[in-house]
C-alpha cells in the first residue's frame, strides 16, 4: 500500500517539476514550486522523517512560497522569452 502512495507522490513531483519548468507565468511557477515542496514534505513524513517533513512544509512550501509571490508581485509577472 505504501509503495502505491509513494509512486503517486513521485508522479506528482515529476508533474509539478515539469509544469514549473515549462510555464511562462512566474506566479504560476512560484505556486507550482510550492506544491513541489509540499509533496516532498509529504514524502518525508511518509518515509518516517516527520521533523524534516514539517520543516520542509513550513520553509519550502510556506515561507519561500510567500516570499517568491511577494517578489513577483513587486516586479513583472511574465518572462521576456
Amino acid at each position: 500500500m505504501n509503495n502505491y502512495i509513494e509512486l503517486l507522490l513521485y508522479s506528482f513531483l515529476v508533474i509539478a517539476a515539469l509544469i514549473a519548468i515549462n510555464v511562462k507565468d512566474l506566479l504560476a511557477a512560484a505556486v507550482t514550486t510550492s506544491v513541489f515542496s509540499f509533496v516532498i514534505a509529504v514524502l518525508f513524513i511518509e518515509m518516517g522523517a516527520v521533523d524534516v517533513g514539517f520543516t520542509e512544509a513550513v520553509v519550502g512550501a510556506g515561507v519561500l512560497g510567500v516570499y517568491f509571490i511577494a517578489m513577483i508581485l513587486r516586479t513583472t509577472r511574465r518572462t521576456e522569452d
